[in-house]
């Protein structure tokens, strides 16, 4: 009998190792054995986590007219200049995938059988033909958004749901607690109280939850937040679903994530950190106290010493969540000179998951400063220190590069100088509560 494997899901190390196996140019099977999967599991997943990168440079694009070369495109005066006696094709003023209408993006023979991937061809860096890659990051995080997304919603059909709104509405209206219909109705309701009180929450029946007794009875808050329900305004068009209508339409854009670490409750100072996704490179300022002029003056000290052109360049789009020291976004893209620097979108609540690169980069942190200890006796040089250790730490989502090394590559160099950040030797890195001491 063949071997099916585990029959778990793949996870980020097996998509790592994918990737590698795709840039080694191995086949699936050879894929499947190192990660203990079956052929056709790898197969199904570079196929359904397939990007597609269009070419960004100059000149004609291959057209599936070309595809003959002994009897190649003739066309001419698609640019409507009946002077012009050159070719379409030929022309260096316009591209054929612009202006003309027969165009077809020509595609790739070997994309049509194994491995469907240009990962391991030794064409990929010349080739101007649309490119498809995968990626492991890519991958996993289009795994992780399915396997939330494919919980939400609300199970039922439309003849179930109108039963059970005829049984719960009359008698919550007349005063019954769910768990006093449940006791005599569970059987007719089919469902969890949990899902029950989620179903009224959502506004699926026709009681809501002001129709509770106990759902709307909350204790007074000792200490007010900083930012209450009235100074929401802020996140309007700036949510989460907006940052990803906005990567569709920017896909090339540098993304940001910004987050704070906090100390115990006893200590005043935090942890501003910056997390380039494309290189995981963090940034590391330590704030006297978790308040919005303390991101304030990090934004402009940033600004002014890399300048606005370089900022703006850097911090395209900035992704963080809702917390009160991010609250003032308006001034957090406005540039201290003229127009705006960046631009901040905000995670949902209690998805940390959406900026999940940042968070991992903290678990480095915690090895050096566990949770429930305080920053207070920090200074800037030690976090400074802190962040070089940690972007030098090889990491095997970067196929065995470090931040550090992958930024010198992708990012401006003038960012680590300003930063004063340099690579520490492999041998030298310390992920340990006593490289603070």
């Amino acid at each position: 009998m063949k071997d099916k494997g585990n029959q778990k899901h793949l996870t980020l190390s097996d998509r790592i190792n994918i990737e590698k196996g795709l840039n080694n140019s191995d086949s699936f099977a050879e894929i499947s054995r190192c990660i203990q999967k079956d052929p056709t599991t790898v197969s199904k997943e570079v196929r359904r986590n397939v990007r597609i990168k269009e070419h960004k440079g100059y000149g004609n694009i291959p057209c599936e007219a070309n595809r003959d070369k002994h009897n190649p495109c003739g066309i001419m005066h698609v640019c409507g200049d009946q002077e012009c006696t050159r070719i379409c094709r030929l022309c260096h003023k316009f591209r054929c995938s612009d202006i003309c209408k027969a165009y077809q993006p020509q595609q790739c023979a070997k994309l049509l059988k194994a491995p469907y991937v240009c990962n391991g061809c030794g064409k990929k860096v010349s080739c101007m033909m649309e490119k498809r890659i995968y990626s492991s990051k890519y991958a996993d995080d289009r795994y992780r958004e399915l396997l939330v997304s494919s919980r939400e919603g609300i199970n039922q059909t439309p003849e179930s749901i109108q039963r059970m709104n005829d049984i719960l509405t009359p008698l919550i209206k007349n005063g019954q607690s769910i768990a006093h219909i449940y006791a005599t109705h569970a059987d007719e309701l089919k469902c969890s109280r949990r899902t029950t009180y989620a179903y009224i929450d959502a506004g699926v029946f026709d009681v809501r939850n002001i129709d509770l007794r106990r759902k709307v009875k909350y204790k007074k808050r000792k200490k007010p937040t900083e930012t209450g329900s009235k100074d929401r305004k802020y996140r309007i068009d700036h949510n989460y679903e907006d940052f990803r209508l906005w990567i569709e339409r920017h896909p090339d854009a540098g993304i940001v994530e910004m987050d704070c670490v906090e100390g115990n409750k006893k200590g005043k100072k935090a942890l501003l950190t910056f997390t380039f996704r494309r290189t995981t490179l963090m940034l590391i300022f330590l704030l006297e106290s978790q308040t919005r002029n303390e991101v304030h003056r990090v934004f402009d000290w940033l600004e002014e010493q890399m300048g606005t052109k370089a900022f703006r360049k850097l911090f395209e789009v900035i992704l963080t969540d809702g917390g009160a020291e991010f609250s003032d976004r308006e001034y957090l893209e406005a540039s201290t000179i003229q127009g705006q620097r960046t631009t901040v979108f905000y995670c949902d609540p209690y998805s940390f998951w959406q900026k999940g690169c940042c968070e991992k980069n903290h678990e480095y942190i915690r090895y050096v400063r566990a949770k429930g200890k305080t920053f207070d006796d920090l200074t800037q040089e030690k976090a400074d220190l802190l962040a070089n250790h940690i972007n030098s730490t090889k990491r095997d989502s970067l196929n065995g590069l470090s931040p550090f090394k992958l930024s010198q590559l992708l990012l401006d160099e003038k960012l680590l100088s300003v930063m004063n950040y340099h690579e520490i030797m492999p041998d030298d890195v310390m992920l340990t509560p006593e490289l603070l001491k």
